[in-house]
């Protein structure tokens, strides 16, 4: 395993972090021990969860994913071997969180905390993170829509910080992160947090794989004057670009199949750029999976991957990918297909 640094701190991440949303809706509480014991052997010591996981959020599953960490914890006693990530979740409709909606005030972000640390069974979080701004975005495969501008109550971010910084205070978070943000929210996250000595954003995570390249536009540059660093989710555009969709394909068991969340990675060009990255690497007898991963794991900005599996044979693959060294015919290659099909699915 490879390790790289957590924004501006002196705390050391796996390039590869071990995604957990499917656990407790496609995934048993066993099968999550199961993925936990294995990356932890493979040197993964970066786990990410949230509040809303499992993934498709139900009032019924909620929380689950971080009940099967903290049963887990409580098991094996691993807890320090863990940099732990979770989030809480932005302003939003679903109102079985915590009765009036997720807003990202003090209320809110304090009873997300209290609850995420029970279901953990952990007295901190290493990284907490806001799971998607507060104010009103265009987010989660729009379309390429871009921002729109829409008057709307949101909370202050410096409000926002605030709090987080109280909780930094004692001893609940260590560091604070943003997700699906983009480069004017962190901007002022940076801004807020200089001016007023509030903590310090150390990464975004935000989408990042070969139908998906807008990160590099803007945001990119920040790790380089700024040391925050993305934290890449989504690197197989929802198993996209494992091929197993290709020409409407649905395997039977498949997310996409049981749940029809497919719709971000199903637009115009997409089949197409699809089964060229997937020709391309059967042609250097590379898993295609593994290929999009270790693209991701080579990008310099990108602090670590943060990978998702159903199935052990899944996870091992996408572990194994960090053994993949990708030479300078294969980037190029890569380059090309992403020239003619450029970020069709934002």
């Amino acid at each position: 395993m490879e390790y790289r640094k957590l924004g501006n701190t002196d705390i050391d991440v796996s390039v590869i972090c071990l995604g957990t949303m499917t656990w407790g809706q496609q995934n048993t509480m066993e099968e999550g021990h199961e993925q936990m014991d294995y990356a932890l052997d493979q040197g993964v010591n970066f786990f990410d969860a949230a509040e809303l996981y499992p993934i498709p959020p139900k009032p019924e599953t909620q929380g689950k994913t971080e009940e099967c960490i903290g049963s887990w914890f409580k098991k094996t006693g691993n807890r320090e071997k863990v940099i732990l990530a979770t989030k809480v979740a932005g302003r939003s409709p679903m109102s079985w969180f915590r009765g009036e909606g997720t807003k990202l005030d003090r209320e809110n972000i304090e009873a997300a905390v209290e609850a995420s640390l029970e279901r953990l069974q952990t007295d901190y979080i290493d990284l907490y993170q806001l799971h998607w701004p507060d104010r009103p975005m265009s987010m989660f495969g729009s379309g390429g829509i871009g921002y729109k501008h829409i008057d709307s109550e949101s909370i202050p971010i410096n409000e926002t910080l605030q709090v987080l910084s109280d909780l930094v205070t004692s001893g609940k978070i260590r560091y604070v992160g943003l997700s699906n943000e983009t480069s004017w929210g962190l901007s002022e996250f940076l801004k807020y947090s200089e001016m007023n000595n509030l903590p310090r954003v150390v990464s975004v995570q935000n989408a990042y794989n070969f139908l998906n390249r807008t990160y590099e536009q803007g945001m990119s540059e920040y790790f380089h004057r700024s040391q925050v660093g993305l934290l890449a989710y989504s690197p197989l555009a929802q198993g996209y670009l494992t091929g197993k969709y290709i020409d409407g394909a649905r395997p039977e068991g498949s997310r996409t199949a049981l749940f029809k969340r497919g719709d971000r990675y199903e637009v115009p060009g997409a089949n197409d750029a699809i089964k060229s990255y997937v020709s391309y690497a059967e042609s250097i007898g590379m898993d295609p999976s593994v290929m999009a991963n270790a693209f991701v794991n080579s990008r310099d900005f990108v602090t670590s991957n943060i990978i998702g599996a159903t199935t052990m044979e899944q996870l091992k693959l996408a572990l194994g990918s960090i053994e993949v060294k990708l030479d300078e015919e294969n980037l190029q290659v890569i380059e090309e297909i992403h020239r003619n099909n450029p970020n069709l699915c934002p």
